[in-house]
């Protein structure tokens, strides 16, 4: 079998069985993925996808980013290029290069992901190989040409029932304006990620400014102006289903200034006349000021700090943005949180979810903050580390200073579609796998660990993103 059913699970018997009676009341639950980056277009126009190169390999940086890392250039597997240079576009060979390579996947949490897909959606009974490739390339062609395998299809194949988007400020939302006039019954709701305008490091910041302002008819020249111009997007993203902010900083750090302070930081920023210094502190204010806005409308606030984004430069200029080379950093919470937690930890309305690369600073400093606060919660460490050890690790870390229910459940972070199931499957085999030992150690009842395991997959995230 290409996979077992009894993966992920404890290798002692009784602790196993136990494992296998929570899962089985889990396994079949509707999947709720609130933080994901899966392309609204899909759903609104139910294309089928064109080829298995560009549903698996092209679009998914944890594919292409071990096989870069191993000598295989992006251009040979098609990734597009900022200038529009010429890639390999026959998909066939895309394919043969990626089978030839997936032995570079072994014990990694992709080579589960993908996997479980070629044996769930495909009936794919022998491994991805050199050998194997052609055959494996010509099933799944022959079925995405079905109309089971379009993005609305699966959709509901893979019981979703809500699955959230980013987009920018600047983004039209007109996919799902689109999926909206459909009248197709699948929820799909966008989340607001302020990054291009609240960023001045980010590529076209000044450009993105006076889009912005532009968009909104707000006078973004004035402090007050660019503040009224998120207000009005918020407003906009919350018509077409947003439920949360998206925020993905350099670091944790956050500000409050005064009226006068901010006023004069914001002159500096929007003349392109900003230090490294400013940029920073500015990024900082917004957390604040953005947490201010949610604690108005009720969208949800997730901070994902502590990424080197873009460390490579070559690979930055000839392929642009999220293209695997964003690196874990160490990351302060304890006090770079304070100005923002000073103003707004107190406040039971406020939903504010810290994920982190950092793991070390789960059981030092997040746990007991969440522990604390009241409009703090956590998100898992699965961003990057979305493996069994790190998921496991994760609740090791957590779990004795801030609990099960001031985490968030289950988020997926997914670019590949057929992925989702895959990864959601994991989550709650591993978590069936902890609670497992938590009845056969004599520290949980069965019947909690049975309702754990159903928050923790399910209804915690629905309750943290009010969805």
């Amino acid at each position: 079998m290409l996979i077992h059913e009894d993966r992920l699970f404890p290798a002692d018997p009784e602790t196993r069985t136990v494992a296998r009676r929570l899962y089985g009341e889990v396994r079949d639950l509707p999947i709720v993925s609130p933080h994901g980056h899966t392309d609204p277009a899909w759903y609104a126009l139910n294309e089928p996808f064109p080829d298995p190169a560009r549903l698996f390999v092209v679009p998914d940086h944890y594919v292409f980013r071990m096989l870069y890392s191993q000598g295989v250039s992006l251009e040979s597997l098609g990734v597009p290029t900022v200038d529009g240079s010429p890639v390999e576009t026959d998909p066939r060979a895309i394919w043969r290069r990626f089978a030839e390579n997936y032995h570079l996947f072994r014990g990694t949490p992709t080579r589960m992901w993908l996997d479980h897909a070629f044996a769930t959606l495909f009936d794919i009974e022998e491994r991805l190989s050199a050998a194997t490739a052609d055959a494996t390339y010509d099933r799944i062609a022959e079925r995405l040409v079905e109309p089971a395998y379009r993005p609305r299809a699966l959709f509901e194949r893979f019981d979703i029932e809500v699955i959230a988007t980013t987009e920018s400020p600047l983004d039209d939302l007109r996919h799902h304006q689109a999926i909206a006039a459909s009248g197709w019954g699948g929820r799909v709701v966008t989340a607001y990620r302020p990054d291009p305008v609240v960023d001045p490091d980010f590529h076209g910041f000044r450009d993105n400014l006076e889009a912005f302002g532009a968009l909104t008819g707000c006078d973004v020249s004035t402090f007050a102006g660019y503040l009224d111009a998120h207000r009005a997007r918020r407003a906009f993203f919350k018509a077409h289903g947003a439920t949360s902010t998206d925020h993905g900083h350099p670091t944790a750090a956050t500000a409050d200034l005064s009226p006068v302070e901010a006023e004069a930081l914001y002159h500096r920023v929007h003349a392109g006349a900003v230090s490294a210094t400013d940029a920073e502190l500015f990024r900082a204010q917004m957390l604040t000021e953005m947490a201010a806005m949610s604690l108005d409308d009720g969208l949800v606030m997730q901070i994902h700090p502590g990424s080197f984004r873009n460390h490579n430069p070559q690979l930055f200029a000839r392929f642009g943005r999220d293209k695997g080379a964003d690196i874990p950093t160490r990351t302060d919470y304890v006090h770079a949180l304070k100005p923002l937690l000073d103003r707004f930890g107190n406040e039971p309305s406020l939903s504010v979810i810290l994920f982190t690369l950092d793991e070390t600073a789960y059981s030092r400093e997040l746990a007991p903050l969440a522990g604390h606060y009241p409009a703090l919660r956590l998100g898992p460490a699965w961003w990057f580390y979305d493996s069994p050890e790190g998921m496991r690790r994760y609740r090791e870390l957590v779990t004795e200073t801030a609990g099960f229910y001031n985490t968030v459940g289950f988020n997926d972070d997914t670019r590949a579609f057929p992925s989702i199931p895959a990864r959601h499957d994991v989550a709650r085999r591993v978590d069936c796998a902890y609670l497992a030992e938590l009845v056969v150690t004599h520290r949980l009842d069965e019947d909690e660990a049975a309702e754990l395991a159903h928050d923790l997959a399910y209804g915690l995230a629905k309750k943290a993103y009010r969805l």
